[in-house]
């Protein structure tokens, strides 16, 4: 819902109902992850997309139609047998789209929900999307240390609250089933969570030029980015204006104060690009032992890199720790300016957080999602 939040509290203000249209099960090779979201607005205008074009206009349908009646409606899609052009996914996916209506009955947390997502304070909402027809659509907003709204059982809702946050926490969206009235084996009822954590950090380290490419990819991957490095001179907002924030201090010093105060997790990815033993070397003597992060990767060449290696294990880093990092940073592209060595440490990134194996599609076989 976060592309379309503007646009749905707008009507939602003015009095107006919308049909919102989730992504809420992606299975095999969908186009759009859970969460993707498309509105039928109160002029039938249609904002967002669920599919990246293949069902939109069911979707539209199906969205004008719960305008009308106001019932809830959870749909599969898939390729369609007999053409998979009609209404099914050409890319050979299935996905599970929720349709609800909109209004200031119906959902009287959106306000409250659209301001955390715009201001970045972390929010997880849990609507009930498959179950006895008249739980559908209910709803629980979670954050994290207060709730609002029901499901319709309280024992459903302690398990849902519980879950959601372990989900907020990893800032995943994810489909928890059970019974009806929450057990937690059970079946016979969906929740869908959708969680709006702040978005994952992007931390390069060493105001060099490929720091100035990687901040712009790693802004466009939806990452607050920080630029870090001890040298004032280059260290300046206006060398780096994809980044949000560029700071001046020691990097090993900078990143022990943000694990320190809680702002490290399993979702931030550290960019080391100096390829300067005098900081390198301390940095990721942290970096390497810090309990969560999602990714470390260190920029130099082969020989640089052994002489990196050499000196963490002077410094008494473990072969276990090191192997955390990817040295030399980056995939096998060929790479040789900034802006293709930046593209290349982002395909790495998604490469590792999915699961992929960096080669050519064009030279596999089988679904190109697996996960």
């Amino acid at each position: 819902m976060r592309d379309v939040v503007d646009q749905l509290e707008g009507w939602w203000k003015n009095g107006q109902t919308a049909a919102l249209a989730t992504v809420v099960g992606t299975y095999s090779s969908a186009p759009r992850q859970p969460g993707a979201s498309m509105l039928v607005g109160p002029g039938g205008e249609a904002v967002g997309s669920v599919s990246g074009g293949c069902v939109e206009g069911a979707v539209y349908e199906l969205g004008q139609q719960v305008l009308g009646d106001g019932r809830p409606v959870l749909q599969r899609y898939g390729v369609s047998d007999d053409d998979a052009f009609a209404v099914g996914l050409t890319c050979g996916g299935i996905i599970d789209i929720f349709v609800e209506k909109i209004d200031r009955t119906t959902y009287d947390q959106l306000g409250t929900v659209a301001d955390a997502i715009r201001s970045g304070s972390p929010v997880a909402v849990a609507t009930v999307v498959a179950g006895p027809a008249e739980r559908l659509g209910k709803r629980l907003v979670i954050w994290p240390d207060r709730s609002e709204g029901g499901t319709g059982s309280d024992r459903l809702d302690d398990a849902v609250r519980d879950d959601a946050r372990g989900l907020l926490d990893a800032g995943r969206n994810a489909m928890l089933h059970y019974g009806v009235d929450g057990q937690r084996r059970g079946e016979g009822l969906d929740v869908f969570v959708e969680s709006f954590a702040p978005p994952p950090r992007m931390i390069v380290f060493g105001a060099i030029d490929f720091a100035a490419a990687v901040a712009k990819i790693g802004s466009f991957l939806g990452f607050r980015v920080t630029v870090c490095d001890a040298r004032p001179v280059f260290a300046t907002a206006s060398r780096f204006p994809g980044a949000n924030e560029v700071v001046v201090e020691w990097p090993h010093r900078y990143l022990k104060a943000e694990a320190e105060a809680g702002r490290i997790d399993r979702r931030t990815a550290l960019c080391v690009l100096t390829h300067d033993p005098k900081f390198d070397v301390p940095l990721l003597e942290v970096a390497l032992r810090l309990p969560e992060v999602g990714y470390i990767g260190a920029m130099g060449s082969r020989r640089t890199h052994d002489d990196r290696i050499a000196r963490l294990r002077e410094a008494g880093v473990t072969d276990e720790e090191i192997a955390r990092m990817s040295s030399p940073i980056g995939l096998d592209l060929g790479a040789r300016t900034p802006e293709e060595t930046a593209v290349s440490i982002a395909a790495e990134m998604i490469a590792l957080h999915w699961g992929g194996a960096g080669s050519r599609l064009a030279e596999r076989e089988g679904p190109i999602h697996t996960s």
